[in-house]
């Protein structure tokens, strides 16, 4: 299976675009969207919701991952991660910098096999689509294999709500097994009790 893990909202056309290209090239792959609202523009709080998020992924799972401000910039590489027997495609921009703290024998390659067909601001559908589909084809990794290192020292909790749903509830970037179950949460001036 392919998730879709992105900030590129369910409006607009980015979404399609992506499926149709997936699509095309992996038409007997089941598509799932994860998420199409993470945090926008901030691959640090969508770090923590990945993490939270693929937990129950079922192994040998492709993700396709774009929070990613920068596109087209050279600053943050193209990646293909396998961590905990499953791929994650994205950007290098610190996206998946959590999640990849919870495997220790994790691999790591940069895509260097660009389209010749590439736009400046549309990597997910140009770029990242095409190596998922590539990856559930099983064909060559489009890569040369790296070191990964973690772009930013984020801790391993964020004690900040990271996304609300259209349900009102908060995500935060805290770990539930860490939370005791005396803690008080304080959002403004609301103190909500964890009991």
């Amino acid at each position: 299976m392919i998730f879709l893990f992105t900030d590129y909202g369910l409006e607009g056309p980015y979404l399609g675009q992506v499926r149709t290209v997936l699509y095309s090239l992996a038409p007997e792959e089941k598509v799932i969207n994860l998420i199409s609202d993470a945090p926008r523009n901030n691959p640090g709080a969508s770090a923590y919701l990945l993490a939270s998020l693929t937990q129950n992924i079922p192994d040998g799972s492709t993700l396709f991952c774009v929070v990613d401000p920068g596109v087209g910039s050279e600053k943050d590489k193209p990646v293909i991660m396998y961590i905990n027997k499953c791929w994650y495609v994205g950007p290098n921009n610190g996206l998946f910098d959590i999640v990849a703290r919870q495997d220790k024998q994790l691999e790591c390659w940069e895509i260097t096999s660009i389209p010749e067909k590439l736009s400046t601001t549309f990597h997910g559908r140009d770029l990242y689509a095409p190596v998922c589909a590539a990856i559930v084809n099983n064909a060559p990794i489009p890569g040369d294999k790296i070191n990964w290192k973690q772009r930013h020292d984020m801790p391993e909790d964020l004690s900040e709500i990271i996304y609300i749903d259209h349900f009102g509830n908060c995500m935060t970037g805290m770990r539930g097994n860490t939370v005791s179950k005396n803690i008080i949460f304080k959002i403004g001036n609301k103190k909500i009790s964890n009991a």
